[in-house]
């Protein structure tokens, strides 16, 4: 087993399978979205023909969704996948929340949750696409005051309630939306069903992967990971990694691409890409003492580069010209392929 050709292929970023950013968006299940402007390449660089504005289209049309999910952060989720994922989420990720909030010595009374949850849903619904500034003008004008950290709190409870999420797709700033008017698609299913279709989504996906690695990025109690693979059956199997005194299992589906490596091939990769952010362990791709230059303790990560699927360097999308800096490696070879790439999607 190559984990890191795996990993490469079932990620999408070699060998793309899919032309739309829906697609691609369902087939991940789920995809961290916690920068506004790099999510678009996150989804974009999985596709055949990468294209900012087949995003743009896909995500004003409300056909994928951006909204606060998994561990209480940013999420894409395909509009088939909204109302399910929510329902399995979402309990755990408000109690998470809720610990933030205390953390922070933030208090709201459950009276304030729904009145506040209200206004925001009634100004979205008389403007259909609202900035965070629009909020607080609307209530300003009920006389009510809050300071941002506060207001925070209020939209991202109301997205876990499934009553905002995004609205239209801005340059850079972040509009919400009715999820009730955005979502045109309500899929019914049960826990259990749920459950396995987020399970099966992830390893179809992220394989191999371990189950610590599911437990992770799910934010799910580990009791509900272990039933989502179970209830996978056969479809899952495992296979083992390292030395028989510190061997680990991975998960892998009977249906897991193995055929499309292309060596030598470098990436672009945006910060909290599905490539680092999907695994509690990283070691496979990213080496340890290196781990600081991809993201710090606190959960913030960088854009990186990757060569042959190993991550090597650091690089900078907000630049007119690619500039690089390798922290592993010799690397003569020319990356602008890849930069070519990147700067042809931000115009197609």
């Amino acid at each position: 087993m190559n984990p890191v050709a795996l990993r490469l292929l079932n990620q999408q970023l070699i060998c793309p399978q899919f032309d739309s950013p829906a697609e691609v968006v369902g087939f991940m299940g789920a995809m961290q979205a916690q920068e506004y402007r790099m999510m678009r390449w996150a989804v974009a660089m999985r596709m055949k023909k990468p294209s900012a504005k087949a995003f743009k289209k896909a995500f004003d049309s409300g056909e994928i969704i951006r909204f606060h999910l998994m561990r209480g952060t940013w999420q894409l989720v395909s509009a088939e996948d909204y109302w399910p994922f929510l329902e399995l989420c979402a309990p755990k990720a408000i109690a998470v929340t809720k610990g933030w909030m205390s953390s922070n010595k933030i208090s709201i009374p459950e009276e304030e949750v729904l009145k506040i949850r209200e206004i925001l849903a009634q100004t979205a619904a008389d403007k259909g696409s609202v900035t965070k500034e629009d909020f607080v003008q609307a209530l300003a004008e009920r006389d009510i005051c809050m300071d941002e950290h506060r207001l925070s709190y209020h939209i991202r409870m109301a997205e876990m309630s499934g009553t905002l999420c995004s609205g239209d797709l801005l340059p850079m700033k972040a509009t919400y939306a009715l999820a009730a008017d955005k979502v045109k698609v309500h899929t019914k299913m049960d826990r259990d069903e749920a459950l396995m279709l987020f399970t099966r989504k992830y390893f179809q996906s992220r394989q191999p992967a371990s189950l610590e690695d599911f437990v992770w990025w799910s934010g799910l109690n580990i009791s509900d990971c272990r039933k989502g693979v179970a209830l996978l059956g056969d479809y899952l199997h495992v296979e083992t990694r390292g030395r028989t005194s510190q061997h680990k299992e991975f998960y892998l589906t009977d249906d897991c691409r193995t055929r499309g490596f292309r060596k030598g091939k470098y990436l672009l990769i945006p910060p909290y890409d599905e490539y680092l952010i999907s695994y509690k362990s990283r070691d496979i791709v990213l080496a340890p003492d290196h781990r600081h230059k991809a993201h710090n303790n606190s959960g913030i990560f960088q854009p990186v580069i990757a060569h042959d699927g190993i991550i090597c360097g650091n690089w900078m999308p907000f630049k007119e010209d690619l500039q690089t800096e390798f922290f592993m490696g010799e690397h003569e070879a020319d990356i602008q392929e890849e930069w070519t790439k990147y700067k042809k999607f931000q115009t197609t």
